[in-house]
């Protein structure tokens, strides 16, 4: 049996996020109600489901390092996936669509903000704390990226765990800033300043979310290792002489930290069936050594149409 994924990074980038938004959420709403700042109940709001996001990421990456059981013999690793998805789905309900219909209501209906000192104090506040929990999670996310362009890292990362936080947390500093400009506005004579802040974070949090949803929906669909990992072993197999001809190499994530690798080759006319079968177990190995995220490897004669599966040791 392969053993549970390593997720230390992911929880620390996660606990990281949880800390932050529960202080500032506590905080935002303090501020909301003495102040009655539409854009900072919205901030309130989207902090809360922050809060809940993390903790529903939390649950999934403990899920996810169960071992492997009778029923599922590949591990639960894709159980990150699916809560994921739900991350996706409470950020658009209950962060977006509140947000603008808040920010919707408050343009029909104005209502002067008092104190807004509280509203700017809270903000600086805030985003200290937002700032602080999104170094942790970029860092995490640069090592992880290496020298890959940052959007085509972001759409090719298989961990949510790390590009949820990290949108999220983006997400929560570009709001921070829309949410002054609303407050600022109020101030300074325009009434619906506070319910347009309000729209407008609700709108880049469904932008996000959708996003979201749409790369946890290809991973939990079966997406496959990144095409620099498959090409690697290819051209491995092929440097080898039994090999005649590699045929196929299909891939799939089962969790951010485990892929399931096969391989389908032609081998060398003279080789016995013994030798094909050693050939196997030294392929399993040699491909497992390309990228340690390889757990399971299953190699597979064309020309004897025999099959040998490979599992990486505990």
């Amino acid at each position: 049996m392969a053993s549970a994924p390593k997720t230390s990074g992911s929880q620390k980038v996660v606990f990281a996020a949880l800390a932050g938004n529960l202080a500032i959420a506590v905080t935002k709403f303090a501020a909301a109600l003495l102040t009655g700042s539409s854009a900072m109940l919205t901030e309130a709001i989207h902090s809360s489901v922050d809060t809940g996001n993390q903790g529903l990421l939390l649950l999934g990456l403990a899920r996810a390092n169960r071992p492997p059981s009778q029923s599922h013999p590949f591990g639960y690793g894709m159980e990150l996936y699916f809560w994921s998805f739900v991350v996706a789905l409470m950020i658009f309900a209950l962060g977006g669509a509140v947000s603008v219909y808040q920010g919707v209501h408050k343009i029909l209906r104005p209502e002067p903000i008092d104190r807004a000192w509280i509203n700017f104090a809270v903000i600086g506040f805030s985003a200290l704390f937002e700032g602080g929990s999104f170094v942790v999670a970029w860092r995490e996310f640069k090592t992880l990226r290496g020298e890959v362009p940052f959007f085509r890292a972001l759409k090719g990362s298989k961990d949510p765990s790390i590009f949820a936080v990290l949108l999220e947390d983006g997400a929560a500093l570009l709001g921070l800033c829309l949410a002054a400009l609303g407050v600022a506005g109020s101030i300074a004579g325009l009434a619906w300043a506070d319910g347009a802040a309000s729209v407008a974070i609700g709108v880049l949090l469904v932008l996000i979310a959708a996003f979201l949803a749409n790369e946890t929906r290809s991973l939990l669909t079966g997406e496959a290792a990144a095409p620099r990992i498959v090409e690697a072993v290819r051209e491995a197999l092929a440097r080898d002489a039994r090999v005649e001809n590699v045929a196929e190499v299909l891939s799939m994530h089962l969790g951010p930290h485990e892929i399931l690798l096969g391989v389908t080759l032609d081998f060398q006319d003279q080789l016995t069936a013994g030798e094909i079968e050693d050939a196997a177990d030294d392929f399993a190995a040699l491909i497992r050594g390309v990228d340690p995220r390889i757990t399971r490897v299953f190699v597979r004669s064309g020309r004897a149409r025999a099959a040998y599966a490979r599992a990486a040791p505990p």
